[in-house]
């Protein structure tokens, strides 16, 4: 793990869960597993608050823990690593996959799973069936049939999945903290707990079973937490005087979980199921299928890297392809399980009326092309086909690489590390030839590429004094290693992103509270009937030039956001190049 990695993830601890919790990530990102006491000693954070910030860990899925190495009594040991935590920065991609292939509806299931880390199935429903009513026209509510239907489809193609039974509902321990909360038994006592490593459908078979749950009825619509003293004030006048004991304790219930919702999720959820109404699924937690995510855009880049280099419809060949066996190969697999001509055209898309001949040349003209995106293995059933994932992967960090070079250093850099690539070991007349650059231009970006590691010169000595009259000096360009390279300057660039994004709101954090509080207001004045001229009263308290600051606040911070996206996209095809070529070797 490298410096840059160690930032970053430290950056994105800040910023989700605050500075205690990124000092305890930090230090087991560099000190490996330790247990309880180590961590409270080397890092000065009291007991409770490493406690807290281990349950906030576990409960994300962040922090995994296991049985002490020094055998059975020996206390327990907890564990992170840079993987687990970089899962934070695509977050915003899962949820918008999510909207993408169910909606609104799954958009919000998939959301309130990150934000929450493990949830049961009707905590979810209900959940989102409150947010997606709160969001319709007034006498309009979500039914929670919907949500359940929404929550299985996502369950069937295995975008959610059970948490381990480890994970499952406990009572709290006498100091707070929860068993449930993920499956961390914080307080550090010496049980030995099993492994809380992700699931998968070999190692645990109900892994993607949705129980049988007996919820029904409609979402429904909550007071805002913004509203403001105005309307608050207005309301309790309204209230009838002689309120029960018990209205006033579902209030205090009210204003406790929306306190721990923001300060520990761990103990929300152990709070709120010990009062919720048994549903049937009590202790099956659910938790994102983050490898099935990332399976997903690595489909969705070799379909766009198809369409780009052939056409449209050999990438709905391909994307065919890949959605018939996208639940039957396993993430690792170096190509697709074998299909079938006669199998490939049966599972065609309606819309594209495409005959049997024209598939059999198509099928062809993939196989035949020299980036090899899909292999024929067998004549059966008109022919066996498979979609080579890893050589896919080769080739789409290797136009990555390409589009480096030349964003950096130019198009006749680029032709020459392209060049290099593709005949693996020239000299340097031999780069001037075949690049037909001038042999000055071609030196100095030769030279240049060289001090940037992004090419390498290999010495072959005719004699073994390695006189450089008698040595072949030979450039060349090692792929893996130059994709490793470039993968840690994704990451320095996301962490100067996020640092930049961090001070662009500190320093105008006074007037984004100021315009925080006048949005309440107004909220609260337009769910009270307030008339016209009040409304503009209130919205003229900001100036025009703090409003002129605020959008270029807004417009910076955007952008801020939308290169980290672009880079994070990068990130994750080096890093399933990186992963697949370790797991080919």
């Amino acid at each position: 793990m490298t410096s840059q990695e160690v930032r970053l993830c430290g950056l994105l601890l800040r910023e989700h869960f605050g500075e205690v919790v990124e000092k305890v990530g930090r230090h087991l990102l560099r000190s490996g597993a330790q247990n309880l006491r180590t961590i409270i000693h080397e890092t000065g954070v009291s007991l409770k608050l490493v406690k807290k910030s281990l349950c906030v860990l576990v409960q994300h899925g962040i922090c995994l823990y296991s049985p002490g190495r020094k055998g059975p009594g020996s206390p327990t040991e907890y564990r992170t690593s840079d993987d687990l935590i970089l899962r934070i920065l695509r977050y915003p991609r899962y949820i918008y996959t999510a909207k993408t292939l169910y909606g609104d509806t799954g958009e919000l299931i998939v959301e309130e799973l990150l934000q929450r880390g493990h949830m049961t199935l009707s905590s979810t429903v209900k959940t989102v069936a409150d947010r997606l009513t709160q969001n319709m026209e007034e006498g309009r509510s979500m039914d929670y049939s919907e949500v359940s239907s929404a929550f299985s489809k996502l369950v069937e193609t295995h975008f959610l999945q059970r948490c381990p039974p480890a994970a499952a509902a406990a009572a709290p321990t006498k100091d707070g903290t929860s068993p449930a909360a993920g499956p961390a038994a914080v307080p550090g006592t010496a049980s030995a707990p099993v492994s809380v490593a992700p699931p998968t459908p070999e190692s645990f078979p109900d892994c993607y079973r949705v129980p049988q749950v007996t919820l029904t009825g409609r979402g429904k619509r909550q007071l805002a937490v913004e509203d403001g003293e105005e309307q608050r004030s207005a309301k309790r006048a309204r209230m009838d005087s002689s309120v029960s004991e018990e209205s006033r304790r579902f209030k205090l219930f009210s204003h406790v979980v929306l306190h721990l919702r923001l300060v520990r999720p761990s103990d929300l959820r152990c709070v709120w199921f010990s009062s919720a109404q048994a549903h049937g699924d009590e202790g099956i937690y659910w938790q994102v299928n983050f490898e099935r995510f990332h399976q997903h855009f690595r489909d969705q880049a070799i379909v766009s890297a198809v369409a780009n280099k052939l056409d449209q419809t050999s990438s709905e060949i391909v994307r065919t392809m890949l959605r018939m066996s996208e639940v039957t190969t396993s993430p690792t697999a170096a190509c697709t399980k074998p299909l079938s001509a006669n199998e490939v055209f049966r599972s065609l898309p309606v819309g594209y009326n495409i005959a049997r001949p024209i598939l059999d040349q198509y099928l062809t003209l993939l196989v035949d092309d020299p980036m090899e995106f899909v292999g024929k293995a067998g004549e059966s059933g008109g022919g066996m086909f498979v979609v080579n994932l890893h050589r896919s992967l080769a080739n789409l960090a290797r136009a990555t690489l390409e589009s480096a070079v030349q964003e950096r250093f130019g198009s006749r850099s680029a032709r020459i590390f392209r060049l290099l690539l593709r005949k693996r070991h020239l000299e340097q007349k031999q780069v001037e030839d075949f690049a037909m650059i001038p042999a000055k231009e071609a030196k100095d970006m030769l030279y240049t590429l060289l001090s940037q590691n992004l090419v390498q010169l290999q010495e072959i000595p005719k004699t073994p004094d390695y006189a450089p009259s008698r040595t072949f000096y030979l450039y060349t360009v090692n792929q893996l290693p130059t994709a490793r390279m470039l993968l840690q300057n994704c990451f320095k660039t996301v962490a100067n992103l996020i640092e930049r994004r961090l001070f662009e709101t500190k320093e105008s954090k006074r007037l984004l509270d100021k315009s925080q509080r006048i949005e309440a207001i107004l909220a609260s004045l337009q769910g009270s009937g307030a008339e016209p001229e009040q409304l503009t009263e209130v919205e003229e308290m900001i100036t025009a030039p703090e409003k002129q600051q605020l959008d270029s606040l807004k417009l910076h911070v955007n952008k801020l956001d939308s290169a980290e996206n672009q880079v994070d996209e990068t990130i994750f095809l080096l890093e399933s190049y990186v992963n697949s070529t370790s797991t080919s070797s």
